[in-house]
């Protein structure tokens, strides 16, 4: 007899949610988020969102670009120079380092924010001096852009990842096997992500729900 439980463990797509109510503010994001929000106190109208990867960054940037009416771009690819005032999000910016082509396009997108009253708003895992960007007027600038970090995660901070990334898989973990997960995985968002990538695995593969065993067997 197929029982319940088999007759759900088809795999379903993972959903991300982007929307800010999916977005738990703590101690360790909540001067990032405050600072998101006026952006009529940056600095020549610009700003760089650090944090260590799957901290929530891009969540942040999707917010910002939702509620400003905001533009996203990718120096890596050719643009076209937005229009003048716009507000633009460029993330992952240590992904532009070294790269001749995309370091020229950054700069002259600053040049034309900069001069045109426009926003810009950009994510990087890395400080623009330990990134290796090679162009010396876009490393000034990037230098002398302010910044606002989101920092390890706090337990509160941590809980809300574990559970969004079980979320996003459609997956509903019984509260104690949440809590065993919290208190011994590694202290980082990161692992978050991994251990739940692989629960969800073990769970397809196994065709049983996900418990306190089964998460015993990927933090010990």
């Amino acid at each position: 007899m197929t029982t319940m439980f088999e007759q759900l463990s088809f795999k379903l797509p993972i959903k991300v949610a982007r929307e800010r109510d999916a977005f738990f503010v703590s101690v360790a994001n909540a001067n990032a988020v405050a600072t998101l929000e006026e952006p009529s106190t940056w600095p020549l109208g610009k700003m760089i969102l650090l944090g260590p990867k799957a901290c929530g960054k891009s969540h942040l940037l999707e917010i910002w670009l939702s509620e400003n009416g905001a533009q996203k771009i990718n120096p890596l690819r050719d643009f076209d120079q937005p229009e003048s005032g716009a507000k633009i999000v460029v993330d992952d910016l240590h992904t532009v380092a070294g790269i001749s082509q995309a370091e020229t396009r950054l700069f002259h997108l600053h040049n034309h924010l900069l001069s045109t009253g426009g926003l810009l708003l950009m994510a990087s895992s890395i400080a623009a001096r330990q990134a290796g960007f090679r162009l010396p007027d876009l490393l000034s600038r990037l230098e002398g852009t302010s910044s606002t970090k989101i920092d390890r995660p706090d337990d509160a901070l941590l809980h809300a990842v574990l559970l969004k990334a079980f979320m996003d898989r459609q997956l509903s973990p019984p509260p104690a096997v949440l809590a065993y997960i919290l208190k011994n995985m590694d202290r980082n968002f990161d692992a978050a992500g991994n251990i739940v990538a692989q629960l969800d695995a073990q769970s397809m593969s196994t065709k049983r729900p996900i418990t306190r065993a089964m998460a015993t067997s990927f933090l010990t």
